[in-house]
């Protein structure tokens, strides 16, 4: 059976804003994006009520406390697995894929052919999130001259550094990155790093009841469909062919 902390709901942990897995309307408070749509169709299916919880710290990465100490059941965040994170959580089976990329102000930043050209630059990397590390790879080639560090919840200051020159480049997975920049011309996307990140729900270590009772739903929205709607919906875009591999 599965484990929820309350009989009859599933409550889920989520960190705003992270379209198109987490949209956040910050004039009207409402949310919206393929996970929470996700988390909703699990719950329909799973005939649970669905509690969200807003995660409002500064670091991704302390999220996890919140399994261990049963502040809430799952993580549905669009949360990449790691080795790290698999030591404090357990993970689904992966449900999405994407890779790293590297957004610049143009302006700034005019020509982009390789990673020589980001030279003597400061990026932009919010806390715990994984583009952290490509970022520091980057600062140990001594190809970037710093990194300046975001809260979690600073993505729109962070988008806003970048339009306006205070930092020269971001990186974040495709659909983010892409989201972000749409309406912003002086910013473009241009460098995709291979990191193939696996996206999953988490779940507190111990409770293999739940995630097996959630991979069932899962697997039964991708078998009425409902899980490739969703994909088409909030993924609609190609990813970038213009790859670099920061390990070399």
């Amino acid at each position: 059976m599965a484990m929820t902390l309350k009989a009859g709901t599933l409550s889920v942990a989520t960190a705003f804003p992270n379209p198109p897995w987490e949209v956040y309307d910050s004039k009207t408070g409402a949310t919206g994006g393929f996970d929470v749509e996700l988390a909703t169709a699990i719950c329909e299916q799973m005939n649970l009520s669905y509690q969200q919880i807003q995660y409002k710290g500064e670091n991704f990465n302390n999220i996890f406390d919140g399994l261990a100490n049963r502040s809430y059941d799952v993580v549905i965040s669009g949360t990449t697995i790691t080795p790290e994170r698999s030591q404090v959580a357990l993970f689904s089976k992966p449900y999405l894929e994407f890779s790293q990329t590297i957004a610049v102000n143009r302006h700034k930043v005019p020509k982009v052919s390789w990673i020589t050209d980001f030279q003597g630059l400061v990026a932009g990397i919010q806390k715990g999130n994984t583009s952290d590390y490509v970022a520091k790879r980057l600062l140990e080639k001594g190809i970037l001259s710093d990194i300046k560090y975001y809260s979690y919840h600073q993505i729109d200051a962070l988008i806003e550094d970048l339009r306006t020159g205070k930092i020269d480049l971001t990186i974040k997975l495709f659909p983010v990155l892409s989201w972000l920049i749409k309406d912003k011309p002086e910013l473009s996307l241009v460098m995709e790093v291979p990191t193939h990140e696996k996206i999953a729900i988490a779940y507190a270590k111990d409770n293999q009841a739940l995630c097996d009772a959630v991979e069932n739903a899962v697997d039964a929205l991708k078998r009425k469909g409902t899980f490739a709607a969703l994909q088409r919906k909030w993924f609609p875009h190609s990813l970038l062919h213009w790859q670099v591999d920061v390990q070399e």
